[in-house]
C-alpha cells in the first residue's frame, strides 16, 4: 500500500482532499459574516433606543436625547447613553408656564405700585378686558 492521495476514508470529514472545496470554510465564513451583522445590527438599535423612547412620548428634549445618543456612538462612552435613556425614560416638569405666570403677577404688582394700570400678558389693559366681560 503506497498511502496516496486516493486512500483518505479513514480521514475525518473536516479534512479537505486534495483539489476540492473546503466546505467547512465556507460554511464558517457565511456563519462569521452573518453572527458581525446580527450584532451590528443589535448594537445600532440598542443604541437607537432612547431616541424611539422620546419620539414615541413626544418629549420637548428629544432633539438633547437624539445628540446624546450620538455622542456616544461616536466616542464609545456609556455615560452619554445613559443620560439620553434616562432623559427619553422620565418626561421632565415644565417650568416655563410656572415661572411666566411668576413673571406676569410680578409685572402686574409692579405696575400697581407705580400707580399705572395693569396689563395682561398680551399688553392689553386689564381694565379694557374687565369692560369686554362685563358688557358681554
Amino acid at each position: 500500500m503506497s498511502g496516496g492521495a486516493q486512500d483518505t476514508g479513514h480521514m475525518p470529514y473536516f479534512i479537505t482532499p486534495p483539489d476540492e472545496t473546503d466546505t467547512m470554510l465556507v460554511a464558517v465564513i457565511v456563519v462569521m459574516a452573518l453572527i458581525a451583522l446580527g450584532i451590528g445590527v443589535f448594537y445600532l438599535k440598542l443604541h437607537s433606543l432612547p431616541e424611539k423612547m422620546a419620539h414615541h412620548s413626544n418629549h420637548t428634549q428629544m432633539q438633547l436625547v437624539a445628540i446624546l445618543a450620538l455622542i456616544a456612538l461616536f466616542t464609545h462612552n456609556n455615560i452619554f447613553w445613559i443620560a439620553a435613556l434616562l432623559l427619553a425614560a422620565f418626561k421632565m416638569p415644565d417650568y416655563s408656564g410656572m415661572l411666566g405666570s411668576i413673571s406676569n403677577s410680578l409685572d402686574r404688582l409692579a405696575a400697581q405700585a407705580d400707580g399705572q394700570s395693569p396689563t395682561h400678558p398680551g399688553g392689553v389693559e386689564l381694565e379694557e378686558i374687565e369692560r369686554e366681560k362685563a358688557g358681554h
